[in-house]
Protein backbone atom coordinates (compact mmCIF):
# COMPACT_ATOMS: atom_id res chain seq x y z
CA UNK A 1 0.00 0.00 0.00
CA UNK A 2 1.14 3.55 -0.75
CA UNK A 3 -0.14 6.93 0.46
CA UNK A 4 0.00 10.08 -1.66
CA UNK A 5 -0.89 13.70 -0.96
CA UNK A 6 -2.00 16.31 -3.45
CA UNK A 7 -2.56 20.05 -3.33
CA UNK A 8 -3.49 22.67 -5.88
CA UNK A 9 -4.67 26.28 -5.88
CA UNK A 10 -5.87 28.48 -8.74
CA UNK A 11 -6.92 32.09 -8.96
CA UNK A 12 -10.59 32.89 -9.67
CA UNK A 13 -11.14 35.07 -12.74
CA UNK A 14 -14.03 36.38 -14.83
CA UNK A 15 -14.82 34.74 -18.15
CA UNK A 16 -14.01 31.10 -17.31
CA UNK A 17 -16.24 28.23 -16.36
CA UNK A 18 -15.83 26.72 -12.91
CA UNK A 19 -15.13 22.98 -12.80
CA UNK A 20 -14.48 21.14 -9.53
CA UNK A 21 -14.00 17.40 -9.35
CA UNK A 22 -15.14 17.08 -12.95
CA UNK A 23 -18.45 18.81 -12.17
CA UNK A 24 -19.49 22.09 -13.82
CA UNK A 25 -20.38 24.53 -11.03
CA UNK A 26 -22.65 27.49 -11.72
CA UNK A 27 -20.74 30.57 -10.57
CA UNK A 28 -19.81 34.01 -11.86
CA UNK A 29 -16.09 33.17 -12.11
CA UNK A 30 -13.87 30.24 -13.02
CA UNK A 31 -10.35 29.09 -12.27
CA UNK A 32 -7.33 30.36 -14.19
CA UNK A 33 -5.21 27.54 -15.55
CA UNK A 34 -3.58 26.10 -18.64
CA UNK A 35 -6.14 23.28 -18.64
CA UNK A 36 -9.68 23.70 -17.31
CA UNK A 37 -8.16 24.66 -13.92
CA UNK A 38 -9.95 21.94 -11.91
CA UNK A 39 -7.99 22.21 -8.64
CA UNK A 40 -9.58 19.11 -7.15
CA UNK A 41 -8.71 16.80 -10.03
CA UNK A 42 -5.22 18.32 -10.20
CA UNK A 43 -4.71 17.52 -6.51
CA UNK A 44 -6.00 13.96 -7.09
CA UNK A 45 -3.56 13.53 -9.99
CA UNK A 46 -0.65 14.67 -7.82
CA UNK A 47 -1.71 12.38 -4.95
CA UNK A 48 -1.98 9.33 -7.23
CA UNK A 49 1.27 10.02 -9.07
CA UNK A 50 3.07 10.70 -5.79
CA UNK A 51 1.86 7.51 -4.14
CA UNK A 52 3.00 5.47 -7.14
CA UNK A 53 6.38 7.27 -7.29
CA UNK A 54 5.61 8.69 -10.73
CA UNK A 55 6.40 12.37 -10.27
CA UNK A 56 3.81 15.12 -10.43
CA UNK A 57 1.23 16.74 -12.69
CA UNK A 58 3.68 19.35 -14.02
CA UNK A 59 6.07 16.66 -15.23
CA UNK A 60 3.34 14.61 -16.90
CA UNK A 61 1.23 17.48 -18.30
CA UNK A 62 3.47 20.59 -18.52
CA UNK A 63 1.75 23.94 -18.98
CA UNK A 64 4.29 24.67 -21.71
CA UNK A 65 2.71 21.99 -23.94
CA UNK A 66 -0.07 23.42 -26.11
CA UNK A 67 -1.86 20.05 -26.34
CA UNK A 68 -2.96 20.52 -22.70
CA UNK A 69 -4.38 24.02 -23.31
CA UNK A 70 -7.98 24.00 -21.99
CA UNK A 71 -7.73 20.21 -21.48
CA UNK A 72 -10.44 18.40 -19.55
CA UNK A 73 -8.78 17.47 -16.25
CA UNK A 74 -10.84 14.27 -16.12
CA UNK A 75 -8.93 13.10 -19.22
CA UNK A 76 -5.64 14.04 -17.55
CA UNK A 77 -6.62 12.05 -14.45
CA UNK A 78 -7.53 9.02 -16.56
CA UNK A 79 -4.08 9.13 -18.18
CA UNK A 80 -2.40 9.44 -14.78
CA UNK A 81 -4.46 6.48 -13.53
CA UNK A 82 -3.39 4.41 -16.54
CA UNK A 83 0.22 5.01 -15.52
CA UNK A 84 -0.56 4.20 -11.89
CA UNK A 85 -2.18 0.94 -13.00
CA UNK A 86 0.82 0.14 -15.23
CA UNK A 87 3.01 0.61 -12.13
CA UNK A 88 0.94 -2.08 -10.39
CA UNK A 89 -1.43 -0.02 -8.25
CA UNK A 90 -5.11 0.83 -7.96
CA UNK A 91 -7.02 3.34 -5.86
CA UNK A 92 -8.21 1.98 -2.51
CA UNK A 93 -9.69 5.24 -1.19
CA UNK A 94 -9.53 9.00 -1.60
CA UNK A 95 -10.18 11.80 0.89
CA UNK A 96 -10.55 15.39 -0.36
CA UNK A 97 -11.00 18.91 0.96
CA UNK A 98 -12.02 21.81 -1.28
CA UNK A 99 -11.36 25.28 0.15
CA UNK A 100 -13.70 27.96 -1.24
CA UNK A 101 -15.43 30.93 0.31
CA UNK A 102 -17.89 30.98 -2.57
CA UNK A 103 -19.66 29.29 -4.18
CA UNK A 104 -21.08 27.25 -1.33
CA UNK A 105 -20.13 23.67 -2.17
CA UNK A 106 -22.06 21.69 0.45
CA UNK A 107 -24.96 20.94 -1.91
CA UNK A 108 -22.53 19.79 -4.63
CA UNK A 109 -20.45 17.34 -2.58
CA UNK A 110 -22.59 14.35 -3.56
CA UNK A 111 -22.30 15.11 -7.28
CA UNK A 112 -18.54 15.65 -6.97
CA UNK A 113 -18.17 12.39 -5.03
CA UNK A 114 -20.15 10.48 -7.67
CA UNK A 115 -18.09 12.00 -10.50
CA UNK A 116 -14.80 11.16 -8.75
CA UNK A 117 -15.96 7.57 -8.23
CA UNK A 118 -16.86 7.36 -11.93
CA UNK A 119 -13.51 8.71 -13.12
CA UNK A 120 -11.52 6.57 -10.66
CA UNK A 121 -13.70 3.50 -11.41
CA UNK A 122 -14.30 2.81 -7.71
CA UNK A 123 -17.35 2.66 -5.46
CA UNK A 124 -18.58 5.96 -4.02
CA UNK A 125 -17.97 4.52 -0.54
CA UNK A 126 -14.24 4.77 -1.31
CA UNK A 127 -14.44 8.55 -1.84
CA UNK A 128 -14.93 11.34 0.69
CA UNK A 129 -15.38 15.01 -0.21
CA UNK A 130 -15.34 17.87 2.28
CA UNK A 131 -15.88 21.57 1.61
CA UNK A 132 -14.43 24.27 3.86
CA UNK A 133 -14.38 28.05 3.88
CA UNK A 134 -11.47 30.12 5.10
CA UNK A 135 -13.67 32.31 7.31
CA UNK A 136 -12.79 35.34 5.20
CA UNK A 137 -9.03 34.90 5.67
CA UNK A 138 -6.40 35.09 2.92
CA UNK A 139 -6.81 34.88 -0.85
CA UNK A 140 -9.33 32.06 -0.63
CA UNK A 141 -11.31 33.85 2.08
CA UNK A 142 -11.33 37.01 -0.02
CA UNK A 143 -12.83 34.96 -2.92
CA UNK A 144 -9.73 35.33 -5.08
CA UNK A 145 -8.87 31.62 -5.28
CA UNK A 146 -10.00 28.04 -4.66
CA UNK A 147 -7.72 25.26 -3.40
CA UNK A 148 -7.90 21.52 -2.76
CA UNK A 149 -6.02 18.99 -0.62
CA UNK A 150 -6.27 15.24 -1.26
CA UNK A 151 -4.94 12.06 0.26
CA UNK A 152 -5.08 8.76 -1.64
CA UNK A 153 -4.31 5.22 -0.60
CA UNK A 154 -3.13 2.98 -3.43
CA UNK A 155 -2.91 -0.77 -3.14
CA UNK A 156 -0.88 -3.21 -5.20
CA UNK A 157 -2.85 -5.04 -7.87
Amino acid sequence: MRIGMGYDIHRLIEGRKLVLGGVRVEFTMGLLGHSDGDVLLHAVIDACLGAAGLGDIGELFPDTDSKYKDADSADLLREALRRVKDAGFGVHNLDCIIYAEKPKLGPLKGRIRARLAEILAVDEAQINVKAKTMEGLGRIGEQEAIAAHTVVLLEGQ
